[in-house]
């Protein structure tokens, strides 16, 4: 019995690779908001009545790609810092300020390799649906590993504390309570900055905004992100 459920998910597994695939291919050519179900069976050779028994609905095939493709992205952000960390060949090996270029360099790196899912994800939000739940999660990963990076650089190399506006102190203390407990309110406020600058960042170059502007955009990138850095608080030169 056993064996046989075994490969009854294996088929189902392979059957909804296929199905993401497919809409993943949907994406590229007619973008988020044109994603049809019944489209991805046609060309899947499947009835839309078998199809619906893996996605039962248009926002639950978006669903699973948006998971899965903040998985990606934040798996390539957590793959960067591990290696990162333990660096032997940078000028400064393992430091946080490294660690924290490196993260944003691997999530600019996917976004540039996968365009049409970071569309879905931090493009223009889908007509008629509403991201559940279920994505939070996997839409953090990238957060919180910038986070971690500067709760070690709190902990470990000497931080540099950002001044705070008395009129931004309740927010401050708000966003460190819900996102980073760890860190002082005065910190906070500044990292979500950061973090939606680094996409901004991104997003820019993925979209096409800096086409005839930015010309050494790994430099630029490189730089841009550097200065982000320091904004948090973290140590490194300038230069």
């Amino acid at each position: 019995m056993s064996a046989i459920r075994g490969a009854r998910e294996r088929a189902r597994a392979e059957v909804t690779a296929a199905i993401k695939g497919e809409a993943r291919k949907q994406l590229a050519a007619e973008g988020a908001a044109k994603l049809s179900l019944r489209a991805v069976a046609r060309e899947l050779g499947m009835a839309s009545s078998a199809l619906y028994r893996y996605f039962p609905s248009r926002d639950d095939l978006l669903t699973a790609l948006i998971v899965d493709a903040y998985d990606a992205i934040g798996e390539a952000a957590e793959r960067a810092h591990r290696t990162a960390a333990g660096a032997t060949d940078t000028p400064a090996p393992g430091t946080c300020l490294a660690r924290w270029v490196a993260v944003a360099c691997a999530a600019r790196d996917w976004a540039l390799a996968h365009p049409h899912e970071y569309a879905l994800i931090y493009g223009s939000p889908v007509p008629g649906y509403t991201a559940p739940q279920d994505t939070v999660g996997p839409a953090a990963r990238v957060g919180l590993v910038l986070i971690a990076i500067v709760e070690d650089a709190h902990r470990e190399e000497g931080f540099a504390l950002p001044p705070l506006a008395d009129e931004l102190r309740p927010e401050a203390e708000r966003l460190a309570a819900d996102l980073a407990p760890g860190l002082a309110p005065a910190v906070a406020a500044p990292l979500v900055a950061a973090w939606s600058q680094l996409f901004g960042l991104i997003s820019f170059e993925v979209f096409g905004q800096f086409n005839r502007v930015v010309e050494a955009r790994e430099v630029f990138f490189r730089q841009a992100v550097t200065e982000l850095a320091h904004t948090v608080g973290l140590l490194g030169s300038r230069g």
